[in-house]
C-alpha cells in the first residue's frame, strides 16, 4: 500500500534531521540555524532554538536531551536544559572538523557521526593544514563527568551522510553519498575492539541520487529518504530489511527527501523532511523505534 504524503508545516529554509519526542517533532531548518518544534495535537510549529549554527542532525537521549551536528561551528554538541551548549567534539587530531552531518547512538553510550564536506560558505575555509583531511565517520565515547574521547572510525568513506545503529548493536549502517562518484547504503560490521570490519554493500543508487538521512522501524528495518526528480526514478522512501533486500519504495510528491523518523502516539506516522523546506507526514502500517531507545 502506497504512503500518502501531506505537508504539515513549512516551507521554512532546506530542512533536516526529524525528532520525536514522544509528543513533540523537533527538525532543522539549516540556513536559518533554528531546530523547529510542531505539535501534531495543534498543528503549530514554533521555533524551538535559534542559533544552532547550521544544525543539521538531531538525537535526543532517555533524559530528553538533545543533541545536534552543527555544521557551521564544525562541532558535535549537547544541547543542555537550561539554554547552555556543550561542544563534544569540533576538533580530531588537533584540526577542525569539516562539518558534522548526521549522528546515531549505540548501547554503549558511543555517539557516531558523520563528517562529511558539503559547503563551500566562509566559515569553512581553512587551510589544508588546520582542516581534517578525509571524510569519515567518527565515534565519541564519554570519560569522566565532561570529557569526551574521538576515534576514527573509517577510513574508505569519502562523503559519509545518514548514519544507523541496528537494533542488535552490532552493525553500522552508512549512506556514503557523493554526487558523481558513489551513492550506496553500506553495511560495516561492529567488531569486539570497537573498530569496524570490511563494509558489505547493500545497494547501489549511482548514478542517481542516493540515502541522505534514514531511520530504523522497530523490525529493524532501515527506512531511507532518497531520489530526486533530475534522473533515476525519483523522490522516494525506501525500506529495506536489514540484509539490504527491497522491500518497499514509496513516492515522494517533493524533491530531494533528506531525512525521517516515525512519531505520533503510536509511533506510525513518518515524518519527512524534504529540500523544498516543508515537513511531511503519512500514516503507515509500519511503527518505529521510540528515541533515545539506546541510551
Amino acid at each position: 500500500m502506497s504512503w500518502h504524503f501531506e505537508v504539515v508545516a513549512g516551507p521554512f529554509g532546506f530542512t533536516e534531521g526529524p525528532v520525536w519526542n514522544g509528543r513533540y517533532l523537533f527538525f532543522s531548518d539549516i540556513p536559518n540555524s533554528i531546530i523547529k518544534c510542531y505539535d501534531p495535537s495543534t498543528g503549530v510549529c514554533s521555533d524551538f532554538r535559534t542559533g544552532t549554527n547550521r544544525a543539521n542532525g538531531l538525537r535526543l537521549d532517555k533524559q530528553g536531551r538533545m543533541y545536534a551536528c552543527e555544521g557551521g561551528s564544525r562541532s558535535v554538541v549537547r544541547y543542555e536544559a537550561d539554554g547552555s551548549r556543550t561542544i563534544l567534539a569540533d576538533k580530531f587530531d588537533g584540526c577542525f572538523l569539516k562539518s558534522p552531518n548526521d549522528l546515531a547512538f549505540d548501547a554503549g553510550g558511543g555517539i557516531w557521526f558523520s563528517d562529511p564536506r558539503y559547503t563551500d560558505l566562509p566559515e569553512y575555509r581553512l587551510t589544508a593544514e588546520a582542516e581534517v583531511k578525509d571524510e569519515s565517520v567518527y565515534r565519541l565515547v564519554q570519560n569522566g563527568a565532561s570529557q569526551w574521547s574521538i576515534r576514527r572510525m573509517t577510513y574508505d568513506t569519502t562523503k559519509p551522510n545518514g548514519l544507523l545503529v541496528a537494533l542488535a548493536g552490532d552493525t553500522l549502517f552508512v549512506a556514503e553519498s557523493n554526487p558523481g562518484i558513489r551513492q550506496e547504503l553500506r553495511m560495516y560490521p561492529i567488531l569486539n575492539d570497537d573498530t569496524l570490519g570490511p563494509f558489505k554493500l547493500l545497494y547501489d543508487f549511482y548514478p542517481h541520487r542516493g540515502i541522505d538521512g534514514m531511520t530504523l522501524d522497530n523490525e529493524g528495518n532501515i527506512v531511507a529518504a532518497a531520489g530526486w526528480r533530475k534522473s533515476g526514478p525519483g523522490p522516494a522512501i525506501y525500506v529495506f530489511s536489514a540484509a539490504g533486500r527491497l522491500l518497499e519504495s514509496h513516492p515522494f510528491p517533493a524533491d530531494q527527501p533528506t531525512n525521517c523518523t516515525f512519531g505520533d502516539a503510536d509511533l506510525q506516522s513518518l515524518y519527512v523532511t524534504a529540500g523544498d523546506g516543508c515537513l511531511y507526514k503519512a500514516r503507515t502500517e509500519r511503527k518505529g523505534m521510540p528515541e533515545g531507545w539506546w541510551w
